[in-house]
Parts: structure tokens; C-alpha cells; sequence
């Protein structure tokens, strides 16, 4: 029996394929249509392997394969990225959003054919399917794509390939597939292009918060990597092993990454981001306000953890309480994008480097912070933390920066995009700073009219709406960059549509909101 919020769910992502491809309709519109097809088909053999343990590695239980939505999201954000920067003559970066979504498309089709050649008996119709969507998508790939791109896709495959067995074997139960499709494909790639950069250097050729981001987000996997199986063979709870951890950790970062850096920027990394940090006042300003925004958030966990002491009852944190991050996080936010948004992309590159490097300090139980790390956020799980790890917070760092590291700069000729593209990035703040918190705060306290087969309120949806509208109105009025002409009915159709999409999702929607408000921004 099919699953009607899946359905739903299914129906609004290919609402949004088609209003993305209703402006240029090309080649690459019929693959993403077949695409789009084919993974709404494995997703329910997805789903069935899931319910009866019949999957290879164990996924995160309390939602659906999420194949479908997340199969979408890297071609739909290359084929935005490549229509964009088409339209600016940016001929490097428009091959590169072809790059893109060619991977994209190959890590999914790669996903759904794992699906269904583990499905007992083999599904005719699906394998038909997906053997039509296949043959779409590479003849496709053949008349678009040159020798060298062909080889970086099936790079970016191959890393794939061997990161999903590593990683899905560590950490059972912290993905469904298609959440690891979108994180682990999104790694594949920064992975492939940091190693790509690094054989290609040219002096004075990138810019450099883009190699500060591809090494800190290489840097801390390889660490967790290289400590998962280090402790495999020793106990990471002794002093021992926490001094070893925090020795190795300086010596991979003085060692491995910090010349990893100085190669890509050709100078002292630390002497330049000292230098950048506090280049200006106004980044002075900025980063005192953030460091007592950071202080108020932990202060907040030091106070619900106090609460939880003093009534045992209680276990887990509110709804709302959890939303006073999101609001935390609106508020740092919004002054980077309105004042200095290279300060802000750096800073988001620092939080999550630390973010990471704190989980595996409680992951591991690294003294001497671990333990109470592990006391302090267990308030905050709610049943997405059903793995090894908390990822919750990291999602929601990620939710609101990829927009503002997705950004295609080189394609803005004046730093930001025409009509709905200005709002751009913004996309995490209105899809999950504001859109999600108001439904969720909104919905769990007066919310009475639920949406089929699902828990979320149609009053929380609609003031989700509203509430994005509203904001909307204060981004044009504190942020004299952003000028929409008169794109209001396409902004008012895109917040709708992942409005509706939050209703109905059971995957991370700090994760996958954003970034499809992003692509409808950019279509």
C-alpha cells in the first residue's frame, strides 16, 4: 500500500522540477524529468528493503528512504547554476554547473540501481525504468560533456563509492539513504575539487575562502576517519588515548593541513585569516556580536540542563525550546548578509569545523569534555539522533550557510543576482530560520488542522508563509543590494511550495528546505 504523505511529498518535489525547467526547457530538462521518475519509482523499493531489515548497512528508522527529494537536489542546483551563469557569459562556471548535475545524476541513478539489485525478486518494471532513465542521462552526458569532465564525474562516483561504505558502516542508524546521498555525495565532490585544485595550483588564481572551505571540510573527516579507526584498537575513554587525540589533532593540523592551505593561498594561513578576521571595524563588530550570541546559546544549554536536574521528569527539551537556537541563529545570520558576507562565510567555515571537532570530543569521550558534552546535548535529541552521533546542530550550521557558500559569486556582476536570485542567500534563513521555526512554534501550541497522515498543522504551515512574506519585506528594506523586480509571484510560489514540503518531509529539513529554496531563487 502506498504511503500517502509519500506521495504528497513525491508530487510537490516534482512541482518543483518542473517550475525550475519551465523558464529553459534543454536537454538536461529531460533528464532530470527521467531522473525525477525513475528515483520515485526505487524510492518504495527503498522504503520496502528498509521494513524488512533488507538493506546493506542500517539506515535512521523513523522516516522513508528519502531517495526521490534528495536524488534532485545536486542536478537541480547545476542546472540552476549553469543557466545563471549562462545568462552572465561565464563560460568556466557554466561547465562547471554542467559538471555538476551530470554528478548528481550519476550518484543517484548509482543509488537506485543498488535498490533495486538487492531487491528479492527482482522488480522488472523499476529495473526497465531505471535502465531508460540511465540511457537518457549518459547519452546526455556523452554530447555534453568533454574527456576531462567524464573523467572528474566518474571521480566524484568512485569517492562515492568507497566514502559510503566506510562511512555508512561507522555510523549506523545516522542516515536514511537519501540523506546519505545528499551528504556524502556533497563530500564526494568537495573532496574530488580540493584534490583536483591541489595538482593545478596557479598562483593568484582562486579565491581563497573557497580553499579555506574544501580544507577545513577535507581536514575534520579525515581526522574523524583517522580516530574512528585509531580507537578501534584502544579505549577512547582513558587520559592516554584523550592526550594522544589532542596531540595527533595538532600535529594532523600543523602538519597536514595547515600546508595543505598554504599551497592552495600561496601565504601564512594563520597570519591570513588574523588578517581577514579583523580587516575592517565593521568585522570587529560583527564578531564581538557573534561571541555574545554564542555565549547566550550556550547559556541556554547550561539553564535547560539546570532545569532537567531540578525535575527529573523531564527528558527532552521542548519544541520550542530547541527553537530558541534557530532564533539565535537568525540573529547571526542576518547582520553577515547585510553587512559583510565574506566575514560571514568564513566565520560559518570556522563554527563548523568546531562543531564537528566537539562531536568527535563526544563521540570518542575525549577528556576531559567529553563525557559532560554527552550530559549537556543528550536534553536536546529528538528522534533523528537515533545513531552514534548528534547531527542535529550541524545540519542546522549547514542549513543556513550552504546558501551563502553556494553562492555563485563569479556569476553576480555586482555581487548578487537579478529579481528572486538576490535573495539567494538568504535561502537558509527564510526555509529553516524562519519558515521552520514559526511552523514548528506556531504548529505545536495552536496548530488543530493536520495535514494528512502527518503531524504537521495547516495553521503552522500557512504563518510559515506568512511569516517568510513579512521577512521578505524586512530583507528589502534593511539590505539595499537586494532589488526583486517585481519577482513577488515566483518568491511567494517558492516559499509555498517548501512550506508545503516541511509538512510533509521525514528527512532533515534544515538540510534539504534551504537548498531547494535556493535552487527555485536561482531558476
Amino acid at each position: 500500500m502506498l504511503n500517502k504523505p509519500v506521495l504528497v511529498e513525491s508530487l510537490i518535489v516534482f512541482i518543483i522540477v518542473l517550475f525550475v525547467h519551465a523558464v529553459v526547457w534543454d536537454r538536461y530538462s529531460w533528464c532530470a524529468v527521467a531522473l525525477a521518475v525513475q528515483a520515485f519509482h526505487v524510492q518504495f523499493k527503498w522504503d520496502r528493503l528498509l521494513q524488512l531489515g533488507g538493506a546493506v548497512f542500517q539506515f535512521r528508522t523513523a522516516a522513508n528512504s528519502g531517495l526521490l527529494p534528495a536524488s534532485m537536489v545536486i542536478p537541480l542546483l547545476g542546472i540552476a547554476m549553469k543557466e545563471r551563469c549562462k545568462s552572465a557569459g561565464i563560460v568556466y562556471f557554466e561547465r562547471f554547473g554542467i559538471v555538476v548535475a551530470s554528478t548528481g545524476m550519476l550518484v543517484a541513478l548509482f543509488l537506485s540501481v543498488i535498490a533495486v539489485g538487492i531487491t528479492k525478486p527482482v522488480p522488472t518494471n523499476t529495473c526497465i525504468l531505471t535502465g531508460v532513465a540511465g540511457s537518457v542521462i549518459i547519452y546526455t552526458m556523452k554530447h555534453s560533456l568533454t574527456v576531462s569532465e567524464v573523467i572528474e564525474v566518474l571521480e566524484v562516483l568512485l569517492i562515492f563509492v568507497y566514502l559510503s561504505m566506510i562511512l555508512l558502516y561507522l555510523l549506523p542508524r545516522c542516515f536514511t539513504p537519501g540523506e546519505a546521498l545528499l551528504v556524502l555525495g556533497g563530500v564526494s565532490f568537495v573532496l574530488n575539487q580540493l584534490i583536483k585544485r591541489s595538482l593545478n595550483v596557479i598562483e593568484g588564481r582562486g579565491d581563497p575562502i573557497d580553499f579555506f572551505l574544501l580544507v577545513a571540510v577535507v581536514g575534520v573527516i579525515l581526522l574523524g576517519l583517522f580516530f574512528t579507526v585509531l580507537f578501534i584498537f584502544m579505549d577512547s575513554g582513558t587520559w592516554i588515548s584523550s592526550m594522544f587525540f589532542h596531540m595527533m589533532t595538532a600535529v594532523l593540523g600543523l602538519g597536514v593541513i595547515m600546508p595543505w592551505l598554504y599551497r592552495l593561498i600561496q601565504r601564512n594561513p594563520l597570519f591570513w585569516l588574523l588578517q581577514f578576521l579583523f580587516e575592517t571595524q565593521t568585522r570587529v563588530y560583527l564578531l564581538v556580536y557573534w561571541t555574545s550570541l554564542a555565549a547566550s546559546a550556550c547559556g541556554v544549554v547550561f539553564y535547560q540542563n539546570a532545569k532537567r536536574s531540578s525535575e527529573s521528569k523531564k527528558h527532552r527539551a521542548s519544541t520550542v525550546t530547541r527553537k530558541y537556537f534557530h532564533f539565535i541563529v537568525v540573529a547571526t545570520y542576518v547582520p553577515g548578509l547585510i553587512y559583510d558576507r565574506q566575514l560571514l562565510y568564513v566565520a560559518a567555515v570556522l563554527c563548523l569545523a568546531v562543531f564537528i571537532f566537539l562531536e568527535y570530543i563526544r563521540y570518542f569521550r575525549i577528556r576531559p569534555f567529553g563525557q559532560t558534552l554527552r550530559q549537556l546535548l543528550s536534553l536536546f535529541l529528538d528522534e533523528r539522533d537515533s545513531g552514534p552521533l548528534i547531527l542535529t546542530h550541524i545540519y542546522l550550521l549547514l542549513g543556513m550557510s550552504l546558501p551563502v557558500w553556494l553562492f555563485p559569486r563569479s556569476c553576480a556582476p555586482k555581487g548578487t543576482l537579478s529579481g528572486a536570485g538576490a535573495l539567494v542567500p538568504y535561502s537558509g534563513v527564510l526555509a529553516v530560520g524562519v519558515g521552520d521555526t514559526i511552523a514548528s512554534v506556531f504548529g505545536s501550541t495552536m496548530g488543530e488542522i493536520k495535514w494528512p497522515g502527518t503531524k504537521k498543522t495547516f495553521e503552522g504551515t500557512m504563518t510559515a508563509i506568512f511569516a517568510q512574506i513579512i521577512a521578505v519585506a524586512l530583507i528589502l528594506i534593511f539590505d539595499s543590494s537586494v532589488n526583486l523586480n517585481s519577482s513577488y509571484a515566483r518568491i511567494l510560489v517558492s516559499v509555498s511550495l517548501v512550506s508545503l514540503l516541511e509538512a510533509y518531509t521525514t528527512q532533515i529539513d534544515n538540510l534539504l528546505l534551504p537548498l531547494y529554496l535556493q535552487i527555485m531563487f536561482m531558476a
